[in-house]
């Protein structure tokens, strides 16, 4: 991985504005808002140790644990920042504004969370399900010594890239080599050259369908539900591309999606399969094997119910860690260069279909 890649990635931020619940209230005048820059690879209950101080006067005696909502809808806390603002805010918001909230947790929407353990053993997990993903099995991860575990988390929570990178290469998960050799920057600019090499990438898709059209991002419509959103949780196969064909970020997303995209070029055998995050275990015993793992990456997911095809689907954006990146970038420099620490790529897509079509 590019060190300048990374620490682009390590070093993102997002500017918060975070309103107390007005049910949360339990003192007058209400407190003011809470002003947090939260690092994109983080997740929002790590905030708490922030806000319940600065909340901690107007709070009532009883609290519940803490969520955040963006309007109306509540969050999901196993998601990293970055993306939940990457996903909800077409038209990036700065300050982005969240409500908290310390009581009433809405246990029908969001699992259970229980502070940072239940964070921590979420990242483990996926840590787990992407090293099987790339290696068949997941013993570097299952043998890391209880120091290593500690170190590699405490590096995630305060955001410290090099005992990360000192304690992640043990764990020997590089996914694909630059096949192309290709000289290029975030900002998409190419110049491809060499050979292709196979890989499998571990990738989280986030996918937003839309069947009204629109022109600037600012007038795209609100996500207010969570049954709009379809979440594809599946490795991305980098074949060797023939006369030297460059397998791009287009030809990944258009992978994850065939009953959009009707390619022949790019058939996969594979089912595709959507996952409902709502099975997403966070205990410390829930990948303790490569059984286990293997289990996660299957059972995680469900077969598309969904009978129609659209072969005119238009990709109106595509955005990872808070860049628009050109379709045509090779996707194994995407890979190696912009995923999070947990060895996951998050791409989040806005997709305009003749249709809304859900695909759960």
């Amino acid at each position: 991985m590019d060190m300048e890649a990374q620490r682009y990635v390590w070093d993102g931020a997002i500017p918060l504005q975070i309103h107390l619940h007005e049910s949360d209230v339990a003192t007058l005048p209400a407190p003011p808002p809470a002003l947090i820059l939260a690092p994109r690879i983080g997740y929002l209950p790590l905030l708490a140790s922030h806000l319940k101080p600065h909340f901690s006067s107007a709070l009532p005696p009883r609290l519940d644990t803490i969520w955040f909502e963006y309007k109306g809808l509540p969050l999901k806390w196993y998601i990293p920042t970055g993306v939940l603002f990457d996903l909800l805010c077409a038209e990036p918001e700065r300050p982005w504004n969240l409500t908290v909230h310390f009581t009433g947790y809405p246990g029908n929407i969001l699992i259970p969370c229980e502070g940072e353990d239940s964070v921590k053993w979420s990242f483990i997990n996926s840590l787990k399900e992407a090293a099987y993903i790339i290696n068949g099995n997941c013993k570097n991860v299952m043998n890391m010594s209880q120091p290593d575990q500690v170190e590699l988390w405490r590096s995630v929570l305060n955001g410290n890239l090099e005992p990360y990178r000192r304690v992640s290469t043990k764990l020997k998960l590089g996914t694909v080599g630059d096949e192309y050799g290709a000289k290029l920057n975030l900002s998409g600019d190419t110049d491809f050259s060499g050979q292709v090499k196979a890989g499998r990438v571990p990738v989280r898709l986030y996918v937003w369908s839309v069947s009204e059209d629109f022109e600037d991002l600012e007038d795209a419509p609100q996500i207010d539900s969570w049954d709009k959103v379809s979440y594809i949780n599946r490795p991305v196969e980098i074949q060797g591309g023939e006369g030297g064909r460059c397998f791009t970020l287009h030809d990944a997303v258009k992978s994850l999606l065939p009953e959009y995209f009707l390619d022949k070029s790019l058939t996969n055998e594979e089912s595709l399969t959507v996952g409902d995050e709502h099975e997403q275990r966070v205990s410390s015993e829930d990948a303790s094997s490569d059984r286990k793992a293997e289990e996660e990456v299957e059972n995680s997911s469900e077969r598309i119910t969904s009978c129609y095809q659209h072969d005119d689907a238009e990709i109106k954006l595509v955005r990872i860690q808070g860049i628009h990146p050109k379709l045509e970038i090779p996707f194994s420099w995407v890979a190696n260069n912009l995923m999070n620490p947990e060895h996951f790529l998050h791409i989040c897509v806005y997709l305009k279909v003749p249709q809304a079509n859900t695909m759960s």
